[in-house]
């Protein structure tokens, strides 16, 4: 095989991998990788089929390369699945795109208190995944052990932490959820939304009454078909109301009234996206300090990037930084007390020497303003 891998063994990776330049020469090198990949599959298969080695060379084949009538090419990158191998050093490393950034490797959330009642607050839940595993994934996973630990009651979270399933387990476990953003398209300002409905629900989510923006309350039934619910605002109400061109309950063929018609998962979303505009009129956003802990637990780290490989190790750091910043907050916690009880103890006795002091200052004025022979009876004789 040395004449093969001849032009990979040239020089350095530098020389070779970064000097090609434009798709087409690339696809052209790649190609030629890809071939060298199959015949090694195939020559290999009988003696090495059954060796890690040779499934992980197998797995980066299927995964980056396609075949069609005996040519090989390169996939495209919209091809390529967010769980494709992203390094033969970490095989349980995934890439991921959040926005406009694209990430490679794992990813790590974290869970802090966040009562303002607090002296201190502090780190309660690490994990850690793949990079491609969701933010309700995770949330769905730390629920249960977090309302049990800390007796959850409100969750401060953003605008990936919200699903359907987030919203029943939430429901079943009396747990308030307020995000500062909400996921898909933003709804126009020029229209009224479910979201400026105010929705009663059961204790297991299910609407039950409804009050629209110009103050009509009406029961909420399910649907004919028991797929969906909906809502009769009755004609009257609905004559005087200023909102009434822009109003997405419309007036049936045959029925005067006007009907709202939403699903269970629509319910959830209104209600998640009234708590959230709700929230950020009080101009609160107690969510916004994780923030600065993601940086403290990152910090240590040059450049934010772990020095290590693999899920395992990875976890191990990230709650290892946590624990630290855990430590660091108690010490600071107790500093303070520490501060303000000195402080305290040196206003204390401030104030006992001034008490002392003004004994003093008036045992001499009696002393020296009435006869001393008759204080000294009066005040010991007695």
């Amino acid at each position: 095989m040395a004449d093969r891998f001849a032009p990979y063994l040239k020089g350095t990776a530098g020389q070779y991998t970064y000097r090609v330049k434009g798709k087409e020469a690339i696809n052209a090198h790649l190609q030629q990788v890809g071939a060298a990949i199959l015949n090694l599959l195939t020559e290999l298969q009988e003696g090495y089929g059954d060796q890690s080695i040779y499934q992980m060379l197998e797995r980066i084949f299927s995964e980056h390369f396609n075949v069609a009538e005996d040519s090989i090419y390169p996939k495209e990158c919209q091809e390529l699945s967010s769980g494709s191998l992203q390094s033969v050093d970490d095989l349980e490393a995934r890439y991921r795109i959040k926005g406009n950034e694209h990430y490679k490797g794992y990813v790590a959330n974290l869970t802090e208190t966040c009562d303002p009642e607090n002296e201190a607050q502090l780190i309660t839940s690490v994990q850690v995944a793949p990079n491609n595993v969701d933010d309700t994934q995770l949330l769905a996973e730390a629920l249960p052990e977090l309302e049990e630990r800390t007796k959850l009651k409100t969750l401060y979270t953003d605008g990936g932490y919200g699903s359907s399933e987030i919203d029943e387990m939430l429901a079943d476990r009396d747990i308030e959820q307020i995000q500062t953003a909400i996921r898909g398209r933003k709804p126009s300002t020029e229209k009224l939304h479910l979201s400026d409905f105010e929705i009663q629900q059961t204790e297991a989510g299910k609407p039950t009454k409804i009050t629209c923006p110009h103050g009509q309350k009406v029961k909420v039934q399910p649907s004919n078909q028991r797929k969906s619910f909906v809502a009769h605002f009755e004609k009257d109400g609905c004559g005087t109301c200023p909102f009434a061109a822009i109003c997405p309950a419309k007036p049936g063929k045959r029925d005067p009234r006007r009907h709202l018609r939403f699903t269970q998962a629509q319910a959830h979303v209104a209600q998640r996206r009234r708590r959230s505009q709700i929230h950020l009129q009080n101009g609160e956003n107690p969510r916004a300090a994780v923030e600065t802990t993601v940086r403290q637990v990152k910090h240590p780290f040059p450049n934010s990037k772990l020095p290590v490989r693999g899920q395992f190790r990875v976890t191990c750091m990230i709650i290892g930084s946590a624990i630290m910043s855990n430590i660091r907050r108690i010490q600071q916690y107790r500093i303070r007390k520490m501060t303000q009880e000195s402080e305290k103890s040196s206003n204390q006795r401030g104030n006992d020497a001034q008490v002392s002091s003004l004994l003093s200052s008036f045992w001499k004025f009696l002393h020296y303003s009435f006869d001393p022979f008759l204080f000294e009876y009066r005040v010991f004789g007695c």
